[in-house]
């Protein structure tokens, strides 16, 4: 699906750019660069972008990578864990797919997509074993994928936020709280759909010829994506008190930050401490979480940071050959276009036209919708409310038919049955979802 959207970007911009008269420069050559100038410029904002995200990325993963360490993805796992066995109740407890599913479930609520993939396709590969119809996908398979594509995120959404931050946003964190509520929605519209879809007839299981055999095959070439042993706890009473040292200091200090306030409402006074102490908290909370387990931080953080690294350099690829080919686009004039043609009837229900192909390639392609956000971001602001708005979509959803592909490949599934529908249902929740919660939270 991507190929033919990349190749249909340039063909529209080198068509619409001959046909307009923007192939070459225009006469404010900065403002309207043509097409061709385009290739250079987007190229090398696309390494630009990615050399202003490593710094961010490197220290957040490093952070994050201190609280895993210490447990905290496990004991997410365990506080979960009532809600898997009742969501999939033909799955026994004690089965290697429902850990599995478990620990995907949890780094995806921590925001760590990377670490949630080797877990999920452990998942699919168990649960084939599970699966009375190889070749279609069983109720479990359906509802973890409706899941995993849609998944609440809690913690801020990183990448999103580093562009915000390298573009030059006041606040670069602000769309936390609506992703918050956007993945919420994602969640409950996609599980909602799972279950209203699962009883019709068009979506029961079909014999497939051959479908034993090939499922097998894919179970057998997918490589092993065993669970990582849990680092043992070692709080020490030492550790135990600097923590809540630490903790009882970091009180008095927000205590006297409040007090230097003028007789503040209770929502003034929240919004305080969500605009000034949110991060920190957040910062503080898993540094001290990993501390208290006895993870030697500073060795944690530098292990994370270097996966951190690793992520922004594999990045560099996707994001020049599709940043290139939406700069191609855009300076053809034809993203104004229609823009222009679509948005009496988009700004109509409070969605600008500017955030719609945001909105169309984002359940394609992780690495094109950043690269799309970006665009975005660079053209109306950061802390436009369109600029807050694409972040916030971002953020919503997974990249929903790149996550079927390789999950039902994984376990050799060919018929997925309502998986689609109930995956395209969390994304259209997510997106209303993240309007609704911009329009509100934004203003």
């Amino acid at each position: 699906m991507l190929n033919w959207i990349w190749l249909g970007l340039v063909v529209v911009a080198i068509a619409y750019g001959g046909w307009n008269g923007t192939l070459l420069p225009g006469v404010d050559a900065e403002t309207q660069p043509g097409v061709v100038a385009a290739i250079g410029n987007y190229a090398k904002a696309a390494v630009t972008l990615v050399i202003g995200l490593v710094g961010f990325m490197v220290f957040w993963l490093g952070v994050m990578r201190v609280a895993f360490d210490g447990g905290l993805r496990d004991r997410i796992a365990r506080a979960i864990a009532p809600l898997t066995l009742r969501l999939f109740p033909e799955v026994p407890p004690d089965h290697p797919a429902m850990s599995a599913m478990v620990m995907n479930m949890a780094s995806n609520i921590l925001g760590m997509g990377n670490a949630a993939t080797p877990f999920g396709l452990k998942a699919m590969r168990e649960l084939a074993r599970l699966n009375p119809h190889p070749g279609s996908a069983s109720n479990a398979m359906v509802l973890f994928l409706a899941i995993n594509t849609s998944a609440i995120t809690l913690l801020p959404p990183l990448g999103t936020i580093a562009i915000r931050a390298s573009a030059g946003s006041a606040d670069p964190y602000a769309i936390w709280i609506p992703t918050v509520i956007a993945t919420t929605c994602s969640t409950l519209g996609a599980v909602t759909a799972y279950v209203l879809l699962g009883g019709m007839r068009v979506f029961a299981h079909r014999p497939l010829a051959d479908a034993a055999a090939a499922e097998a095959a894919a179970r057998d070439a997918l490589p092993e994506a065993d669970l990582p042993p849990t680092p043992p706890a070692r709080p020490t009473l030492a550790r135990n008190v600097l923590t809540a040292l630490v903790v009882l200091g970091i009180g008095f200090v927000m205590a006297s930050d409040l007090a230097r306030l003028d007789a503040p409402s209770a929502s003034e006074a929240a919004a305080h401490v969500a605009q000034a102490w949110l991060i920190p908290l957040l910062l503080l909370g898993l540094l001290l979480f990993g501390f208290r387990q006895g993870v030697d931080v500073y060795e944690s953080a530098v292990d994370g940071a270097r996966e951190g690294l690793d992520v922004a350099v594999r990045i560099v690829p996707y994001l020049v050959i599709i940043l290139v080919a939406i700069g191609m686009l855009r300076a053809s004039g034809a993203i104004t276009a229609a823009s222009q043609l679509l948005d009496p009837y988009t700004s109509a229900v409070g969605v600008p036209a500017e955030a719609l192909p945001m909105v169309l390639l984002r359940p394609l392609s992780g690495s094109g919708a950043f690269a799309v956000m970006n665009d975005i971001i660079v053209a109306h602001g950061a802390d436009s409310f369109i600029g807050q708005l694409t972040s916030t979509l971002m953020g919503s959803t997974e990249t929903t038919f790149y996550v079927l592909a390789v999950y039902f490949g994984a376990a050799g599934v060919r018929v997925g049955r309502h998986t689609v529908l109930a995956c395209l249902a969390g994304d259209f929740c997510g997106f209303v979802g993240a309007v609704a919660a911009c329009h509100w939270w934004f203003g």
